[in-house]
């Protein structure tokens, strides 16, 4: 997809080395609405310096607000920490990690997605399924097209993903194996521009049936996953690490 200039601008200006700088949000998830922000979601190198005095480093830059004529979220990790999530059953980062959606890259970027296959385990399904669990929770109180999307797209994500060890975080793209009927609807509404329509209690209680189907198959799925245990990427990750600390 074609960016907005504002996110290579908000890159080339960022204080540090990044590593990546990948979109992330509704425009990874095949959602976006025509006011969609910008989530963008990266990895950067702090300097030497920053990591062995005394104070203890900011390992995460948060930037949030317009930039020019676009909504902004921006989130970028010391390349420490994100390694540290990477070790951890956390699904958001190596989604952003694996992100189609990119504004820059470098070496070490390609070198962090070989690793991903040695990243995933079965365990990974809890994020998806803490996560589905809330979303719905939300939904539920304040019926949105939007929360419903997320509930069905994050479900979906961890079910594919205990089935096959791969990441796959678009929903549209997720329907072509795994069909829900409506839900293409839904997503025609969110990118149509009506995502705060207010649905109903019945929508709610039509759409309950399908959300437990689908936490019992993620469940399912995880159980007969023959995806590993525990990552076995860490010695990987530490010298990549240590490496980018070095080189800074």
């Amino acid at each position: 997809m074609k960016f907005p200039p504002e996110l290579d601008q908000v890159a080339a200006g960022f204080p540090h080395k990044l590593v990546f700088a990948t979109v992330s949000g509704a425009h990874l998830y095949g959602f976006p609405s025509p006011d969609s922000d910008y989530d963008l979601r990266g990895c950067h190198v702090l300097p030497l310096a920053h990591r062995i005095g005394l104070r203890a480093p900011k390992e995460t830059i948060e930037r949030l607000g317009p930039d020019g004529a676009i909504e902004l979220d921006l989130v970028s990790h010391d390349v420490r920490k994100f390694c540290r999530l990477l070790l951890r059953r956390n699904g958001y980062v190596l989604e952003q990690l694996l992100s189609p959606l990119v504004v820059v890259t470098t070496p070490e970027h390609e070198e962090l997605k070989a690793l991903v296959p040695q990243l995933v385990t079965r365990h990974h399904a809890h994020h998806y399924l803490g996560f589905s669990r809330n979303q719905w929770r939300l939904f539920e109180k304040r019926p949105r097209v939007k929360a419903l999307l997320y509930v069905y797209r994050v479900l979906l994500t961890g079910i594919h993903l205990m089935r096959s060890g791969e990441i796959q975080a678009a929903l549209p793209a997720l329907l072509d194996d795994y069909p829900i009927p409506g839900v293409p609807d839904l997503i025609a509404a969110k990118t149509g521009g009506v995502e705060k329509l207010p649905l109903s209690t019945s929508d709610v209680a039509r759409h309950r049936p399908e959300f437990d189907r689908l936490t019992r198959l993620l469940e399912q799925a995880r159980d007969d996953s023959d995806l590993p245990e525990a990552p076995t990427a860490f010695d990987a990750l530490d010298d990549l690490t240590v490496r980018l600390a070095l080189d800074r």
